[in-house]
């Protein structure tokens, strides 16, 4: 198998797992549970920060990529960036807008050419 290809699947998987582990209650919630359990021991910002929890899982794979001990240090740190990137390509975006107020308007607040009385 090509190297290149190597380090492809190896973002795509770092991606996925890390977004199920983090994101996701997964089946009979056993992750929401795994994660809770985790936080209840000090875990709580690596069991749910995407960017903490890639570093971890990336790990593993690269041994997956091959190459030198320096070249798997580099893949390490480079597929966990990669699936960041990811991760925040793929993310919906969120728009917060304030009124001259300081408030936060929201979008349920009605339509939008409705004037407040």
């Amino acid at each position: 198998m090509p190297n290149a290809l190597r380090v492809a699947l190896a973002i795509f998987a770092v991606w996925r797992i890390t977004h199920l582990a983090a994101r996701e209650d997964g089946p009979w919630d056993l992750l929401r549970g795994a994660r809770a359990a985790l936080a209840r021991l000090g875990g709580r910002r690596v069991a749910s920060c995407f960017y903490c929890l890639s570093v971890w899982i990336a790990l593993p794979f690269a041994w997956f990529v091959r190459g030198s001990t320096v070249e798997r240090l580099v893949a390490w740190w480079a597929i966990s960036g990669a699936a960041i990137l990811l991760e925040r390509a793929t993310a919906p975006a969120v728009i917060e807008i304030e009124d001259e107020r300081g408030g936060m308007l929201r979008a349920d607040d009605g339509p939008a050419d409705h004037q407040p009385g």
